[in-house]
């Protein structure tokens, strides 16, 4: 080969890599302008899941809790009938009577009361008792709407502090009748209530009394049993083995709202399965979706996983734990702990 041969062999090569050279650094540019434009690459490592118990049986997600008091997650809670329940002092109550009005009376009639009132006035009873948990809203009588601009005062801000501008829709409530109570207390307070423009005008004495915790346990498992009823299941049993651990879960998710511990470890942990077998679940809420046993049943049986568990026809026990404390964020804790052992 001649010198001007390979000389022109070179020449070409040259071009090849300065060419090859000039592409690496168009990609590199168009590479790092890409970064730039997407606030940079970002790479995740998805763990492999971890919610498995027994082999068989998922964790099931949580009902959250609401960010905003007046804003919780959305329950559709559909009660017929008109339930009845025991007050402290043995005073009971079923629509209305006795001059109570419960949560369970609230949820099924929508209102306090379906009795009419006289002219100008707002309500028909002259007393009731709710619970420091809020579980319903105050309302004025159920042939009343529309009223426009109205308002409500307390006399003693220790038990309701104020009302909030709203009602809680998600139980069924409407702001043209009802009215969100915060309550800051137990205690009793008059509340007056009417219409700036003055066609009505009423006091009601409202008492508020701490809630019923080991009843309202119970009272869990009763609404439970009559969901299992209805789809031809068996009844639950009081779980004694793991009441302590449900107990202990409900305090825990008032610090940490998991599945997971504070720990770190499983909730299953609480109570473990037995080494000849078994079987275990758990359903937790906390807040707003909470405020009675009713609520609390209504918003597991709404979210298709909670449902599975209460539905599960292996489980032969249900375990509740309840935890009220108005000072936390939530201030209703609840869990359930399903087992076969």
């Amino acid at each position: 080969m001649t010198a001007a041969a390979r000389m022109m062999r070179q020449t070409k090569m040259m071009i090849l890599l300065s060419l090859n050279a000039v592409a690496v650094i168009i990609v590199g540019v168009m590479i790092f302008s890409a970064i730039n434009l997407n606030g940079g690459l970002e790479f995740k490592v998805t763990n492999e899941r971890t919610d498995v118990v027994s082999g068989n049986l998922e964790e099931v997600g949580l009902v959250m809790p609401g960010m905003d008091e007046l804003q919780p997650p959305p329950v559709s809670v559909n009660i017929g009938g008109g339930g009845t329940t025991t007050l402290p002092g043995g005073n009971t109550s079923s629509n209305g009577s006795n001059n109570y009005v419960t949560g369970s009376d609230m949820e099924s009639s929508g209102g306090m009361s379906n009795d009419t009132v006289g002219r100008g006035e707002l309500w028909a009873e002259t007393a009731i008792t709710m619970y420091q948990t809020a579980d319903f809203d105050i309302c004025v009588a159920s042939g009343l709407g529309n009223l426009g601009e109205w308002y409500l005062q307390s006399s003693n801000p220790a038990v309701i502090s104020k009302f909030y501008n709203a009602s809680r829709t998600w139980l069924g409530y409407t702001a043209d009748r009802c009215r969100y109570p915060v309550i800051a207390g137990t205690g009793t307070t008059v509340i007056t209530g009417g219409t700036y423009d003055g066609a009505r005008y009423d006091k009601i004495t409202v008492t508020v009394i701490a809630p019923p915790v080991e009843q309202w346990k119970r009272d869990v498992l009763a609404l439970v049993n009559q969901e299992r009823a209805k789809n031809g299941l068996s009844a639950l049993a009081w779980g004694t083995t793991c009441e302590g651990a449900a107990n202990t879960r409900a305090r825990e998710i008032m610090t940490n709202y998991s599945h997971t511990r504070p720990n770190g470890s499983s909730w299953s942990t609480t109570c473990p399965i037995p080494q000849t077998g078994g079987k275990s679940g758990e359903n937790l809420n906390a807040g707003n979706a909470a405020v009675s046993p009713r609520t609390v049943v209504a918003s597991w049986m709404n979210s298709p996983d909670h449902r599975k568990n209460i539905l599960d026809p292996d489980f032969k026990y249900l375990s509740v734990g309840f935890v009220f404390d108005p000072n936390t964020e939530h201030k209703a804790y609840w869990s359930q702990y399903f087992t076969t052992y």
